[in-house]
């Protein structure tokens, strides 16, 4: 299996936004907490939170994102079975997701972005500030981070079978709090 510093040298090789790889780490960071909220393998779920994204700059279109990076990671030494999900989070790759991994990885992806741009646009710009209720606030506000497919998570809250407010939302948000500095979004660029 691919470790997780392997998988973080492939993303900064590829990556050079720090917002891209901020998301990757959230997602990492959220799917790690499904992991443990459903008894599984911590470690392959946040390796595969840590890759879905690695070739957005490199690949970035829907026609060609992930479906190019597939390769890259299959010579890297990636399982099929990571790429496998890597892929399915991708409604135009055509796999379909048919693990809890798959679900899980679809469910958190564009849930990260939402709770990243509320914590970025408080005063204190610290993720530890966020509640629940902020979030869905934020969420009633279409032309808030429109560019976030609330449609994509209502759907994969569906397909996991968890509550969107009662479970998911608070899951992941306290995923990403336990990461903020790994986010930047711990307060320090309230300063800048």
């Amino acid at each position: 299996m691919t470790t997780r510093e392997e998988a973080l040298a492939i993303v900064t090789e590829f990556t050079k936004s720090e917002s891209l790889i901020n998301h990757m780490l959230a997602v990492e960071a959220a799917m790690r907490a499904y992991a443990r909220h459903y008894g599984e393998d911590e470690e392959s779920w946040g390796l595969v939170g840590l890759l879905h994204d690695f070739d957005w700059e490199i690949h970035p279109n829907l026609d060609e994102h992930p479906m190019k990076g597939a390769p890259i990671l299959r010579e890297r030494g990636v399982s099929d079975e990571d790429i496998r999900t890597i892929l399915s989070h991708a409604d135009r790759s055509g796999v379909p997701r048919e693990t809890l991994r798959d679900r899980a990885l679809y469910a958190v992806d564009e849930l990260t972005g939402l709770i990243s741009a509320t914590a970025l646009v408080r005063p204190s710009k610290n993720i530890a500030d966020v509640k629940v209720k902020s979030v869905k606030k934020k969420w009633k506000d279409k032309s808030f981070a429109a560019g976030v497919h609330r449609e994509d998570i209502e759907r994969g809250c569906e397909d996991l079978g968890v509550d969107l407010w009662g479970q998911h939302v608070p899951l992941v948000l306290e995923a990403m709090q336990g990461i903020a500095a790994d986010l930047s979004l711990d307060g320090r660029l309230a300063a800048d």
